[in-house]
């Protein structure tokens, strides 16, 4: 195999329908890889245990935290057991690897009434403003990825049901609901361009909006609100999980919402008080109650 990372990037793409911003992760991974094992005079076909341990070693010294490090080492992980399958290698040399344990990230989230202020963006002004409040309200009210906003179209927008087709992480799709304030902004940014096609947020120039500018426009409409801790779409995202489970939402519905595969990966997104938590159990279990 000549281009083993080449070969398996195109394996992801079309057997395993990776999404375009794994791809690129991928691909940035294993050609820092490739070039250190170059500076030693190896290949991957010819790389072994003490190899891949020197490789760790230098991020480490790059300063890179547990997670990055984790990631490039799952992604070298996936790519010797494809050159496995494909008889290039005997081997896993980086199977019997462990990589740092990740430091636990305390997730932020918005309290309801910063996020009340923060979506309605009343501060905020300009040509672009209806623009803006759709995308916070939308972004709240879906709690979308802000690559899956930035890549919604008109024609994936059913506004009589009040949903939106989201095409997500390895090309899943699923439909989001979204409730009457998101629906609002949306029709007043959207007017008479509800029967075309295109993308749903444009640039002044008509455009595509980006990510950085989503971004940029939810950090710009924080700072308006008097937010002081840092809001990005992300930041949404976990919001909206949130309130849902503290409403009595439950779990699994919100990890088809966010379009998680696993559900450890929603309750890391869910952030939910002692004093909701006894609510949920008096609730819920049979013998919660005094007899």
């Amino acid at each position: 195999m000549k281009a083993p990372v080449t070969a398996f990037l195109r394996h992801l793409e079309v057997e395993k329908n990776a999404s375009p911003h794994t791809l690129r992760s991928y691909r940035a991974d294993l050609l820092d890889f490739e070039a250190h094992l170059a500076k030693e005079t190896l290949r991957p076909a010819t790389a072994d245990l003490r190899a891949i341990r020197g490789w760790l070693a230098m991020l480490h010294r790059r300063g890179l935290d547990p997670t990055s490090v984790s990631r490039k080492l799952a992604a070298v992980r996936s790519f010797y057991r494809f050159l496995v399958r494909r008889g290039v290698v005997e081997r896993n040399p980086a199977r019997e690897l462990r990589g740092p344990r990740p430091t636990r990230k305390l997730v932020s989230f918005l309290p309801i009434d910063e996020a009340a202020v923060l979506v309605r963006a009343r501060a905020l002004g300009g040509t672009s403003r209806d623009r803006d409040v759709a995308i916070l309200e939308l972004l709240y009210a879906t709690g979308l990825r802000v690559s899956e906003l930035a890549g919604l179209d008109l024609d994936a927008v059913d506004r009589d049901a009040r949903t939106v087709r989201v095409l997500g992480k390895g090309r899943k799709e699923r439909i989001v609901p979204y409730g009457a304030a998101a629906a609002r902004a949306l029709d007043t940014y959207v007017g008479r361009r509800a029967a075309g096609r295109g993308p749903v947020f444009t640039s002044a120039r008509g455009g595509r909006l980006g990510v950085r500018s989503i971004r940029a426009i939810v950090r710009r409409a924080a700072a308006a609100a008097g937010v002081t801790r840092r809001v990005t779409p992300h930041t949404l995202r976990h919001t909206f999980a949130t309130h849902l489970l503290d409403g009595g939402a439950d779990l699994r519905v919100i990890q088809e919402l966010l379009g998680h595969s696993r559900l450890s990966t929603t309750q890391r997104y869910t952030h939910v008080g002692a004093d909701q938590l006894m609510k949920v159990y008096d609730a819920a279990h049979p013998r919660s109650q005094k007899q």
